[in-house]
């Protein structure tokens, strides 16, 4: 009858001797591997979060930036600012009625 194993065996110096390691090199550089790989994808995976929280932040900045320049912008068109910078040159806000110009129809052609 086989001898059944126990846990201690599996935790004796014996069972991991040089010998039992020798024979399952291949395993043990594939586990170093894949640790390597792990390793490597942990640090990669940390430095796109802190690139995303820093583009996130620079996304915030230019959409305060961009939020003042529209403002400011609504309030220079407003008609109050835009007639009070145009009055320095000698433009004024029409007061009175508009006046149609009407051309006579032979008078003008695209042709000409």
């Amino acid at each position: 009858m086989a001898k059944d194993k126990g846990l201690m065996t599996y935790l004796s110096a014996e069972f991991w001797s040089a010998r039992f390691l020798m024979g399952n090199l291949l395993f043990v550089m594939f586990l170093g591997f894949l640790t390597m790989v792990y390793i490597a994808n942990s640090h990669l995976a940390e430095r796109n979060v802190r690139e995303i929280q820093t583009l996130q932040k620079e996304l915030k900045e230019m959409r305060w930036y961009y939020m003042s320049l529209q403002s400011e912008n609504m309030y220079n068109a407003k008609r109050s600012e835009v007639a009070e910078r145009v009055r320095e040159t000698g433009l004024r806000p029409q007061t009175g009625t508009l006046n149609r110009i009407q051309v006579p129809k032979g008078a003008y052609s695209i042709n000409d």
